[in-house]
């Protein structure tokens, strides 16, 4: 067994192989980026070594780098995690090359299965049925078009070193085909090093099923269930289950054995996962060979029990498996929710800066224990204060729950959303907590379309609806009452001014256009004891107990018997004394004041947000990477105006309406923040 591995990734992958590392009595040691200098992987490391600048191309894409620091520092074997380099057969081959053990599949498995191009010619020839495509390079945009067309759209424009939803387009018109073609071969570019992008059928109406392999030096290869990843938003995968509510046990063997007959087949060892679109008559197609471990790996060692990463290194130390396909489990139901740091009420946009604060919910499982399941997990590479960079996947955090069955498991993961605090950034906690409310998802009927089809026009707060809103507005009457409570408790009050905590109050929901509504409510005790208190507000009426702290953002309690968790802060970005509360997915911001102030806070005149439709704000922070246009320029509605680049992503912004260009604010090349001008019309 190795005494030292390098892991050749940052964030939360980086600490999870470090947490296996550790229970293996595993030296480990950390590359990083300058923007990583601070990051938790790396204090979590042994060793750290200093790679390079912040774009991945100047530091964790740099394959001599990596080697170099293998040897500074002994490392016998190295772990790529995921992204990165972990898919590069020309990388691993140098690294076997320099006597350090890739911790992963050999070289020309990689080769021939990790190229998606290679792998369809590959399959194909195997007898596994594949989509209509082109699965050769092409080399311009007019010849995708002129493809394209032959297979009939819509079509998958695809990179093929891709993974991740980098450089990946759907196009269902000639337009859509040439842009898509284009975008994709820079983001493959920038992203992975290798611009070759070639164009398949879009199955429409599909459902994406994977399975987890994991295969040994002595050619034994089991397969470890599926799991079904089809809730994805333009590509990228959102929540993950295992086992899949859809595919049947006869089919679940059929892919397992045909993906075990196709690992076989390339002398597969390591972890790896065969992808599969699966239409509704069970009928599945190979789409891919992922030739490394999975970000939704988690929901796979919950139904089976198994540590992935360790057998990874197992396996690479030239052990045998120590499990057959009869000793592989399946217990219970799994799900993870990626947290993304992405702004969902402004149609995903990264969300970058730093972490105010970030407490996840109470841990109950934990990575790399094989022992404690049923509970609650958090994977993560980010710390309470720590920075959300702009070059790196804008993932900050994997939610994972294990429950008996499905129910349990979305219940359980409805809960752990609630008691997740991210602030100082965004994050798409309320667009799960919505996936997971919708009936649909509930009973399991959909498919990769799922988030397309129901949030068409993006996603709003009308989307998350509310089983009983009013529970909100008592929750903050209940804790309006009880910091008055602790405000008339203080002792040596001037006679005759000492604060009164009353009974009478009225919540005044604020809105974000001042249209504010005004809810009369009454609070008194039900059970004389601390922490509780009855909130009455018309026929309804909401007993609260909680022995959370007045200053806790996670409060934990029951209402009339039923357990919650919800979160409350004190004071907003547009009013000091007011609430903000949220609760399975629902946000408002509250004023809870006395009925005369109510009537007094009616008067006041609302102020409305300058007119800001004279200018092009960026609506993320991030790099500008070009501006289209120069002042005096005529430019027409749906005209390229600039490029950001953020999270390994382009973002086009486009003109509004028809206007000249007076100014241009921002110069190519400047680091953007939320809101910031680059081009002024007139």
């Amino acid at each position: 067994m190795f005494t030292k591995i390098l892991i050749a990734n940052r964030g939360e992958i980086a600490c999870r192989v470090i947490t296996t590392a550790k229970k293996m009595g595993i030296k480990t040691v950390a590359v990083y980026s300058d923007a990583d200098k601070d990051a938790r992987f790396v204090l979590l490391a042994d060793e750290a070594v200093h790679i390079g600048a912040p774009p991945s191309r100047e530091s964790y894409l740099v394959g001599e780098k990596i080697i170099a620091a293998c040897k500074q520092t002994g490392a016998q074997a190295l772990h790529p995690g995921y992204g990165f380099l972990s898919e590069n057969a020309e990388f691993a081959k140098r690294v076997e090359e320099e006597g350090i053990v890739f911790i992963g599949p050999k070289h020309y498995s990689m080769a021939a299965m990790g190229d998606k191009i290679e792998s369809k010619k590959l399959a194909g020839s195997a007898g596994v049925n594949c989509i209509p495509g082109v699965n050769s390079a092409i080399e311009s945009a007019e010849k995708a078009v002129e493809i394209a067309k032959d297979i009939g759209y819509p079509v998958m424009i695809k990179a093929s070193a891709g993974g991740g939803g980098k450089g990946l387009r759907v196009a269902y018109n000639d337009k859509e085909a040439f842009e898509g073609f284009t975008s994709c071969t820079n983001e493959a570019r920038n992203s992975f090093g290798d611009d070759r992008v070639f164009v398949e059928k879009f199955v429409e109406e599909p459902r994406h099923i994977e399975i987890q392999l994991i295969g040994d030096s002595f050619g034994n290869v089991v397969y470890l269930n599926e799991r079904e990843c089809s809730i994805q938003r333009r590509h990228q995968k959102v929540i993950e289950e295992a086992p899949s509510p859809f595919i049947t046990d006869a089919t679940r063997k059929a892919m397992g054995e045909q993906a075990v007959q196709l690992a076989k087949a390339v002398k597969y060892q390591s972890a790896g996962t065969v992808e599969f679109v699966v239409g509704k008559d069970q009928s599945f197609y190979f789409l891919e060979m992922n030739t490394r471990l999975q970000v939704e790996h988690p929901v796979t060692e919950c139904i089976t029990g198994l540590d992935l990463v360790e057998l990874m290194i197992r396996v690479a130390a030239g052990e045998k498996l120590p499990l057959t396909q009869a000793d592989v489990k399946r217990n219970g139901w799994a799900m993870e929710c990626r947290i993304n740091a992405e702004d969902p009420f402004r149609n995903f946009l990264p969300s970058t800066g730093r972490l105010v604060r970030f407490a996840p919910p109470e841990q109950t499982m934990f990575q790399a224990n094989t022992q404690d399941w049923l509970g609650v997990r958090v994977d993560t590479g980010v710390q309470d204060g720590g920075e959300i960079p702009m070059y790196y996947d804008s993932m900050i955090a994997k939610l994972i729950v294990h429950g008996t069955d499905r129910n349990d498991a979305i219940a359980k993961m409805r809960e752990a959303l609630n008691g997740f605090v991210i602030r100082g950034i965004s994050s798409n906690i309320p667009f799960q907590a919505a996936l997971l409310a919708h009936p649909k998802f509930v009973s399991g009927d959909f498919n990769t379309g799922f988030i397309a089809e129901n949030y068409a026009k993006g996603f709003s707060a009308e989307d998350v609806p509310h089983e009983d809103p009013s529970f909100l507005l008592a929750l903050a009457a209940f804790v309006r009452r009880k910091s008055r409570e602790r405000a008339a408790g203080i002792s040596g009050q001037l006679p005759g001014y000492a604060v009164n905590a009353g009974k009478d109050y009225v919540v005044v929901s604020l809105g974000a256009d001042g249209s504010n509504s005004y809810t009369p409510v009454h609070v008194d005790e039900f059970v004389g004891e601390t922490g509780s208190a009855r909130v009455r507000m018309g026929a309804s009426s909401y007993e609260i107990r909680s022995n959370s702290r007045l200053n806790d953002i996670c409060i934990h309690g029951t209402v009339n018997g039923q357990p919650f968790t919800a979160q409350v802060e004190r004071g907003t970005p547009k009013n000091p004394l007011a609430l903000r509360l949220q609760h399975n997915g629902t946000r408002i911001d509250a004023l809870v004041v006395s009925p005369r102030m109510a009537e007094l806070h009616a008067l006041m005149p609302f102020k409305a947000a300058p007119d800001m439709s004279r200018y092009v704000l960026s609506p993320m922070p991030g790099l500008l990477v070009d501006v289209a246009v120069v002042p005096g320029q005529k430019v027409q509605a749906g005209e390229r105006v600039a490029v950001i680049e953020a999270m390994k992503m382009e973002n086009v912004l486009f003109a509004a309406a028809d206007g000249v260009v007076g100014k241009v604010l921002a110069a190519k090349g400047e680091s953007l923040t939320v809101d910031q001008p680059i081009v002024e019309f007139v």
